[in-house]
């Protein structure tokens, strides 16, 4: 199983984007996310733990503008905390072992896959190629990313 790193100096590696969205809670720009149009198969990692958070498997064009997900691989992953910023009631998502802000979820997914939809901004993720994925320490994800849809 993998271990995830210390994530003190993860945070130092962060470029001023990753950390403003990572660390001070931030959004990246609607359509400007470096994994909003990955297709492939594989896994979303917190981009300062190494934890794994979302499958390929699992993603979908929502036309939100930020990669969106039906449900994190493990649901201990993931903490959702109440948001009322700019005035609205949001549910705020965060990596639960780093504690990165990751984005939002909404109640407005595909029905038949649960009716929910992770709104995640890509700076806060790192994808991991399912050919890499047992090289990286991922193996045990492996089933995770079969069946992309």
């Amino acid at each position: 199983m993998r271990k995830f790193s210390n994530n003190h100096e993860a945070i130092l590696k962060l470029s001023p984007e990753q950390y403003r969205i990572t660390q001070q809670n931030g959004t990246e720009q609607p359509g400007t996310g470096k994994y909003l149009d990955t297709k492939e198969p594989g896994i979303y990692v917190d981009i300062v733990s190494g934890e794994p958070l979302f499958a390929s498997s699992d993603k979908f064009e929502s036309g939100c503008g930020w990669p969106s997900f039906t449900k994190p691989i493990e649901p201990a992953s993931i903490n959702e905390l109440q948001d009322t910023t700019y005035g609205a009631v949001r549910t705020e998502v965060r990596s639960a072992q780093a504690d990165s802000h990751l984005g939002h979820v909404f109640p407005d997914g595909p029905k038949e896959r649960g009716g929910l939809r992770y709104c995640i901004n890509s700076a806060s993720l790192r994808f991991i190629p399912r050919d890499t994925m047992a090289a990286e320490g991922y193996a045990a994800y492996l089933n995770q990313v079969e069946n992309v849809q």
